[in-house]
Order: C-alpha cells, then sequence, then structure tokens
C-alpha cells in the first residue's frame, strides 16, 4: 500500500521510526531545500512490517499534465524498516509504478546514501544506478587515538600547529551566525562557486534552528588577535554526523582552522557515541583538491551514487523533442543531465 506524507508531523513521526535515517531526510530540511516550484513528500510503502520511506521533491513540468521528482541536495534515497527475506520487492516496484504513472510523474531522479543499506536492491531493475565517486567516512566506533593514528603525518603537522595558535568554540545563532555567513560567502567568492551555493540568512538561521535534528556550529578562534577565522556547520542526525557547510578567513590560511574545527568535532562527536562522520567528496564527486583535504582524515571511503528512472518513456522522449525542437544535435545539452528536458540549450555564437 501507498501513501503520500506531506504534514510535517506525521512525517517526522515516520522518520523517527527508522534506526538510520539522516538529517537529509527530514522535513524541515526539504522545506528548506526546495525551489519555489517543488514541493515534498515522503512516499510510504507498507508490507507487513515493513516499511519503506521515499523522500522527493516533485516539480511540474511546465505546458504539459506532467510532473517529475527529484532529490534534496545532499544524500537521500529510501528508508527501509524491518526488512527481511520474506519481503517481495517485486510487489513494492509495482505499486511503486503504479503510483508514479497515476500521477503522471514521468521521471525521478534521487541521490542516495552512502552509509544506508537496501537502497540498490530495493531500486534495481527501476531505472539506473550510477557510482559517481567516493566520500570519506571517519569511523567513530575506533577509538580517538586509533582515528588519528590514521591521519597523514602531514595532517597531523597542521593540526598541532593550529591548535598552537587557536581554539575551537561552540557557537550560537544570535552572537556568531553573521561571523559564519561572511566566512562562508567569503570562501565560495573565492573558489567562484555557483550562486547555488549561495543561500540567504533565513536559510541559514532555519537550518541550524531545527528542532528534527541536532546542529552544530563550530568557530576556530585565533587566540592572539581572537578573531574568528573559522567555522563550520554539522548537522547530526541516528548514528550520522554531517559536515555540511564550513568556511574561513583568506588570511589566515596557513593556520587551517577548518581541519582543527572538523577534528574537534570528529572527539566531541567520538565522546557522544556517534558511529559515522561524514566528510562528503570533491566537487562534482571527482578526487580533486577538497578531496584529497578530507582524504587526509581517513581511507575509509564509501562509494556515492545516484539513481535516475525514466517512468514513461514515450513521454519523456516528447519532452525532450519538445525541448530540443528539431535539433537533436547530442551537443546541444548538457552533457548526462537529468532529466534531459530540463538541461539549458548551449548558446552556440556564428
Amino acid at each position: 500500500m501507498i501513501e503520500v506524507i506531506k504534514d510535517k508531523k506525521v512525517w517526522k513521526e515516520q522518520i523517527a521510526l527508522v534506526s538510520n535515517s539522516d538529517f537529509y531526510h527530514t522535513y524541515d530540511y526539504h522545506q528548506l531545500s526546495k525551489s519555489n516550484d517543488e514541493y515534498p513528500i515522503l512516499i510510504k510503502y507498507a508490507d507487513g512490517q515493513t516499511s519503506l520511506l521515499i523522500p522527493l521533491l516533485l516539480r511540474d513540468i511546465d505546458n504539459s499534465d506532467y510532473k517529475d521528482a527529484t532529490s534534496v541536495y545532499g544524500y537521500a534515497g529510501p528508508l527501509v524498516q524491518h526488512i527481511d527475506e520474506n519481503f517481495n520487492v517485486d510487489d513494492f516496484q509495482d505499486e511503486f509504478n503504479q503510483f508514479l504513472q497515476k500521477n503522471n510523474i514521468v521521471s525521478v531522479f534521487s541521490r542516495l546514501h552512502p552509509y544506508i543499506e537496501h537502497q540498490e536492491s530495493i531500486l534495481k531493475g527501476l531505472g539506473t544506478i550510477t557510482a559517481l565517486g567516493n566520500v570519506v567516512n571517519i569511523d567513530l566506533t575506533d577509538t580517538i587515538e586509533n582515528q588519528r593514528a590514521k591521519f597523514s603525518r602531514r595532517l597531523k603537522t597542521y593540526l598541532n600547529k593550529s591548535r598552537r595558535s587557536c581554539t575551537v568554540i561552540k557557537g550560537n545563532i544570535d552572537e556568531h551566525l553573521d561571523d559564519f555567513i561572511r566566512l562562508y560567502h567569503e570562501n565560495m567568492r573565492r573558489v567562484d562557486a555557483d550562486d547555488s551555493y549561495f543561500f540567504t540568512n533565513k536559510y541559514y538561521h532555519q537550518i541550524l534552528s531545527s528542532e528534527d535534528y541536532e546542529s552544530e556550529l563550530s568557530l576556530c578562534v585565533h587566540a592572539e588577535s581572537e578573531e574568528i577565522i573559522g567555522a563550520a556547520m554539522f548537522m547530526k542526525k541516528g548514528d550520522i554526523v554531517q559536515y555540511h557547510l564550513s568556511g574561513l578567513s583568506e588570511e589566515h590560511f596557513e593556520l587551517n582552522p577548518i581541519k582543527l574545527v572538523i577534528d574537534e568535532m570528529r572527539i566531541k562527536s567520538t565522546e557522544e557515541g556517534y558511529k559515522y562522520f561524514n566528510l562528503g567528496g570533491g566537487l562534482g564527486s571527482n578526487e580533486d583538491s577538497l578531496f584529497r583535504f578530507k582524504s587526509s582524515f581517513s581511507k575509509d571511503f564509501k562509494e556515492f551514487k545516484i539513481w535516475k528512472y525514466i517512468v514513461n518513456e514515450n513521454v519523456y522522449k516528447e519532452l525532450v523533442s519538445q525541448k530540443l525542437g528539431n535539433d537533436h544535435a547530442p551537443d546541444i545539452l548538457e552533457a548526462d543531465y537529468f532529466p534531459a528536458y530540463r538541461a539549458v540549450k548551449k548558446v552556440t555564437e556564428v
């Protein structure tokens, strides 16, 4: 049986029943992440003792009676409660397909969660699942000393230097949010980030105020000047700590404030009993300088995958054809963009 949940209270109750749910599955994060043309839904499938929960953002397709679905930015995908060998995946997929077709949903895209089991086995046969790269995990079930022993030699040197010059404190919204925003935006401008990485002040305030998960704002303070030179947001839910957003002062690169903030959160989260500390991956899931920075903390990598599903191939092709017009040249769409009918045409100068 398929049920669509939109109410915050019911969404929160259902997510709470699943032990491995994460910050990215919560109602509040979906509300914060959605665009103006998107509305969050939590699809629930129940069969005996087994429940599946699939959070999605539903969107109308312009100039049509159709919709498609996507996921929030981050790591989402299905959650499973009480699955065993008696669960019939074919029954679920049949009913899920009927739901999608009945609601004129042409395609579904979701980023999957590297730490959650059963996602691939549940979705296998519905479209394609593609591995994009790795994310870096710090195993918080290991001792604090053993975790540090796996750091690169250079990272240990950087951290020793940082601790001699800086301290890490827990921030609060009223006193420190403006400092975080300043450092984060400075960081995004420095790396020439896309506009989508810049958020409103309301976003930062609300993401730290939600009661759906625990959030923490950590600040690195320069001991001599008492200036805040680095800051990061961490989100905690279930067994997982997520390194979400961060920024640092360009003038204090050499003090490596973000490395110190991450290390202090590692120690604290281990003491609090969390199991996983996800540092994420590189930009676009590439093994770039950002990935190398994160992997200096740990070589425990987990594979990040995405799911693409064309529900109605005929309508999908028709929508793509309408988007392309009579020009079906493959280079006019962004490579690998899904769904293709939402891609932006490349403009070629003559």
